[in-house]
């Protein structure tokens, strides 16, 4: 029998900005990670502190922008990488009026940190009304961020590559197979409907699909465009455009109607030709107050859920994971925006 601090369950940001944080505070672990591909990592990897369609901002998201940094900095100490990609959005306006919207957000204190004043003109795509830049935008390189976290926490012995099994679990006991665990989190997107112990939390699916398309004529590396949807380049000289959102296409199937959108949506602004080479799509864990869901099980005192990130995965998985670790361990109150007791 091993004796563990914590089994994670779940292999997506949530749990893996979380192993972060115990690796931190030196906490014994294990990771159970099915190997599917999760929604978090088949996502865009975008940060972004502006909601792009209103030009507005949301709850604490300077304060998750510069954590952000600072955990990827952490991380980098030990996988002896920088995951971090300095790539700023550039927002195609629509029209004049987008522009003056712009101009006026920009003004307001909770987003001229954000709304870069000047315009700017992109070569290689229609932009007549120009772009608006977003300050402190970035992406990850969600590729390599779960290639190298994933392999640091399998040479270290951290990761258990295989399903886990509620079944196994001895709850009064805090044991599941050959593991005594003091504590056991759950972070495991929409497959948290299986889960006996927190099935009933109200996390909705929303289908997003992307596209990765090989373009006539490419860009410069270090922007990432905004209309409807993002593009950026990605490895293998690709490009990826995405994702849409829907509530209604939950089948486990890829949507010709979100295909055609994708490539309508890229036709407006770009004027060349393009071969859609590759087709994904996940399913985003969201909350209808769009924040995400932490907490403790009302009767097992020590089974916890780390949930609901929706489409803001990185910033929320990184800023909650530190909030949700110090309530376990320090018994910090998590505050009443995110605690799952809301729902009660």
């Amino acid at each position: 029998m091993q004796n563990v601090d914590y089994i994670i369950v779940g292999d997506g940001y949530a749990a893996l900005f979380f192993a972060h944080q115990l690796i931190l505070n030196n906490k014994s672990f294990v990771v159970f990670s099915e190997g599917k591909k999760s929604a978090s990592q088949i996502s865009a990897g975008i940060i972004n502190p502006v909601v792009l369609k209103k030009f507005t901002t949301f709850w604490l998201a300077q304060e998750q922008i510069n954590f952000l940094k600072k955990t990827l900095k952490e991380i980098e100490s030990y996988t002896n990488e920088n995951y971090l990609i300095e790539s700023p959005i550039h927002r195609i306006f629509h029209d004049e009026n987008e522009q003056k919207l712009w101009l006026r957000k920009s003004a307001n204190d909770d987003l001229k940190n954000f709304l870069d004043e000047n315009f700017h003109h992109l070569n290689r795509v229609k932009n007549d009304f120009l772009t608006g830049k977003v300050n402190q935008s970035a992406r990850l390189h969600v590729k390599g961020f779960f290639e190298g976290l994933l392999g640091y926490l399998e040479n270290n012995g951290n990761l258990i590559k295989e399903k886990f099994n509620y079944s196994e679990i001895s709850a009064a006991d805090s044991i599941y197979k050959d593991f005594k665990f003091k504590n056991i989190l759950f972070c495991e997107g929409m497959a948290v409907k299986e889960n006996p112990y927190f099935s009933d939390i109200t996390v909705i699916p929303n289908k997003g699909h992307h596209i990765r398309v090989k373009l006539s004529e490419s860009f410069p590396d270090d922007i990432t465009i905004k209309k409807k949807h993002f593009l950026f380049p990605v490895e293998n000289d690709l490009h990826f455009y995405g994702g849409t959102y829907d509530r209604e296409q939950l089948h486990y199937e890829i949507d010709d109607s979100a295909v055609e959108q994708l490539q309508k949506g890229l036709s407006e602004f770009y004027p060349g030709n393009f071969q859609i080479r590759e087709i994904h799509f996940g399913f985003r864990p969201t909350v209808k107050d769009r924040r995400p869901i932490l907490g403790r099980h009302f009767e097992h005192s020590n089974f916890y859920v780390f949930n609901g990130l929706g489409a803001r995965g990185i910033l929320n998985g990184c800023y909650f994971s530190k909030i949700l670790f110090d309530f376990i361990e320090n018994n910090i109150s998590l505050p009443s925006e995110v605690s799952i007791d809301r729902f009660k």
